[in-house]
């Protein structure tokens, strides 16, 4: 098994290990799954650092000394933050921790480098250069998912016990289930974002991600101030529902029930709505958060990305505001639901991490449960529940109440006291996935499309392949509005 957070620090503080030797060892280690984006090479002074307090009786608690990565959407002192992009943004400039970062460095730990993500956390990996391709360990053929890729991936690997990412319609979730570990996206505004690069400000969720339930609570409890735990592994009297999408889910369930919990099957109301408001809202936001960016560089960015925060721009102002009064009504009746029950869970994706080669005629988000629950800003953690036949991991999702966070990482503290996924390691990755090309061009926007008129609008001057990429999803989005004010 990995090192998990827990353990690595009751060996730092019985002497059998050291900061150095441990930080040592890791950066040792090659990345060959495109984990990192850059290794600081401050790592082993920090290390040595972390050390001599210790040694001195000054310790800072149970993350002091411990080797974490960071993902490249959240500003660090050692710098850059590339945002995993080509393009000339203010963030790369930036040599100031993010406040989430601060707290994990007073908190004592070793930060060893920036991790891989997905241009600024809403592109993929498909015609991205001059940036490693994230790749899953258990199959390295297969994609990590994103955008917390870097992290997801490294943790599953042993490149380093815990570390950051952040979700915005996913994106800790996502990946800790596709990789096999524990992710957590907090309840919304309970960790600090101030100072990360923003993709949509009212998603946006900063979250940690370990091999154990346990270990995100020793991050949380760093990242808020707040003592987490210590967890007792129990769910006695704790009322579970359980919506399992058309997943085979026995088994899941029947641990949960051996944890004491009172599990029956549950419909969630407003589930498709709340998934589209994610879906058209953080592109939306997105694209307001961009757009001159993308005005006066619309070539630098990735293709995937540009594109998909140019579908932004065809939401009306109109659009949007009934985008937010569904979102407000989908909290609302999601809130009832939570007066009978006191967890709800589910699958965290669709199925395993799809093939590198699939990528370019998938829409990944699709592939995912996560959506719904970062409209309603609720936490939800993923945690490894099995593998497929073909060994590639698969994740439960545990989502609670605003602020239940503390029992949703007890539910999945006693999922693995019960479980042995999470401890499951995979074999060493050799060699390299050379990215998938983008999928052949779009047929030409169609005479009369509204799409061209609306990009001009926007100020953007897209070629005119993007444009007709544009219009090809144009009748998706009309579709997804509309379905919009048919609910509730």
């Amino acid at each position: 098994m990995a090192e998990t957070i827990t353990a690595l620090g009751a060996a730092l503080r019985s002497g059998e290990t050291t900061s150095v030797e441990v930080v040592t060892r890791l950066l040792a280690q090659p990345d060959e799954i495109g984990a990192y984006v850059t290794r600081f090479d401050s790592a082993l002074a920090a290390a040595a650092a972390a050390d001599a307090e210790l040694a001195a009786g000054r310790d800072r608690g149970p993350l002091h000394g411990i080797p974490l990565g960071i993902k490249d959407l959240l500003p660090t002192r050692e710098g850059p933050t590339t945002a995993q992009s080509g393009v000339r943004h203010r963030w790369r400039k930036v040599r100031v921790d993010a406040e989430a970062v601060t707290r994990l460095r007073d908190a004592g730990a070793v930060l060893l480098g920036k991790t891989a993500t997905m241009e600024f956390g809403v592109g993929g990996p498909v015609g991205q250069t001059g940036f490693p391709v994230p790749r899953n360990p258990w199959d390295p053929d297969h994609w990590t998912g994103g955008s917390s890729s870097g992290t997801a991936n490294g943790v599953a690997a042993g490149l380093f016990p815990g570390g950051l990412g952040s979700d915005t319609a996913g994106s800790i979730r996502g990946p800790a289930a596709y990789c096999g570990i524990t992710g957590f996206k907090p309840t919304y505004g309970l960790v600090p974002v101030a100072g990360s690069v923003p993709l949509a400000p009212s998603f946006d969720t900063v979250g940690p991600m370990a091999r154990t339930a346990e270990d995100c609570a020793l991050l949380l409890s760093a990242l808020t101030g707040r003592d987490i735990g210590p967890l007792r592994g129990s769910l006695s009297g704790v009322r579970v529902g359980f919506a399992a999408f058309g997943t085979e889910f026995t088994e899941a369930v029947d641990v949960l029930r051996a944890a004491g919990a009172e599990v029956r099957p549950v419909e969630v109301p407003g589930y498709a709505a709340l998934t589209t408001t994610t879906r058209l809202g953080y592109v939306t936001e997105g694209f307001a958060v961009h757009r001159e960016m993308l005005r006066e560089q619309w070539s630098a960015y990735a293709p995937q990305t540009r594109l998909a925060l140019a579908t932004g721009a065809l939401l009306s102002g109109g659009d949007f505001a009934r985008l937010l009064e569904v979102r407000a009504a989908g909290r609302r009746a999601v809130a009832e639901l939570f007066e009978s029950v006191d967890l709800l869970v589910t699958p965290t994706t669709t199925g395993p991490a799809p093939a590198l080669r699939d990528l370019p005629r998938l829409r990944t988000i699709e592939g995912l449960h996560t959506p719904a629950w970062s409209a309603t800003g609720q936490p939800a953690l993923s945690v490894p529940r099995g593998f497929t036949s073909g060994g590639l991991p698969l994740g439960l999702q545990i989502i609670g109440r605003h602020h239940a966070d503390e029992l949703v990482l007890e539910a999945g503290h006693a999922f693995q006291l019960r479980t042995d996924w999470h401890r499951r390691v995979p074999a060493p990755v050799a060699g390299s996935v050379a990215p998938e090309p983008m999928p052949v061009r779009a047929e030409p926007t169609p005479p009369g499309s509204p799409v061209p008129a609306l990009l001009r609008a926007a100020g953007l001057n897209p070629p005119e392949e993007d444009v007709d990429t544009v219009a090809a999803r144009y009748p998706t989005v009309v579709a997804e509005v509309e379905s919009l004010y048919r609910w509730p």
